[in-house]
């Protein structure tokens, strides 16, 4: 009994990764600019500080961006995942054309996107700093976080929200870089995500 019952957990572990991976698939996107586009970012002056759960969220800065997903990461284990639970990788002007990220070995990991190449690289890497962000995405309602869950590489997305920092009362904190030219920890974006809508 117990082995029938290991073999069906397993079927159903292994039925849920094939579905997961299916629904996940990458889109097909011809060679070219997709999004010529690039964030805007409006500074927030003296905003106070709004509970959001077992958190509070001071807002920084509004913040709009459209992009192409390049990867989508969801964290279920580590401290931030009660707040973000996904991290969205998203790349604009030419981190939006095929043709460069063929190039380009993308993944994500430890809440980071990181990128490799072979020989060379296919853009400058500055200019791949300046138009790609791993985005930690804190989701405003179910429907918001839903809508993410589902999206894809390669999809055209545009997202409305505020850059914030966000602390806990035991003293933890986290804080959205405003920059996009910056690179390594403290560089990637941390949204408060209010609209999204795919293109």
């Amino acid at each position: 009994m117990l082995k029938r019952l290991a073999l069906i957990t397993l079927f159903l572990i292994g039925a849920y990764q094939a579905w997961s991976q299916y629904t996940q698939r990458a889109l097909d996107r011809p060679d070219g600019v997709l999004v010529a586009s690039v964030p805007v970012q409006i500074a927030i002056e003296d905003s106070s500080p709004q509970a959001f759960g077992a958190f509070a969220l001071t807002p920084l800065a509004n913040f709009r961006v459209q992009g192409r997903v390049l990867l989508l990461s969801r964290y279920r284990l580590d401290a931030e995942s009660a707040l973000a639970p996904y991290d969205l990788g998203l790349g604009w002007q030419r981190m939006s054309d095929s043709a460069v990220l063929r190039g380009l070995d993308l993944k994500q990991t430890g809440r980071f996107l990181l990128w490799h190449w072979r020989h060379a690289p296919p853009i400058p890497e500055d200019e791949i700093n300046r138009s790609a962000a791993n985005i930690h995405l804190i989701p405003a309602d179910a429907d918001i976080r839903a809508q993410i869950a589902r999206l894809r590489p390669g999809q055209l997305v545009s997202l409305s929200g505020q850059l914030v920092a966000a602390t806990r009362n035991d003293g933890w904190h986290w804080r959205s870089s405003l920059s996009r030219e910056d690179s390594g920890r403290g560089a990637c974006e941390l949204m408060y995500v209010e609209s999204i809508a795919l293109e």
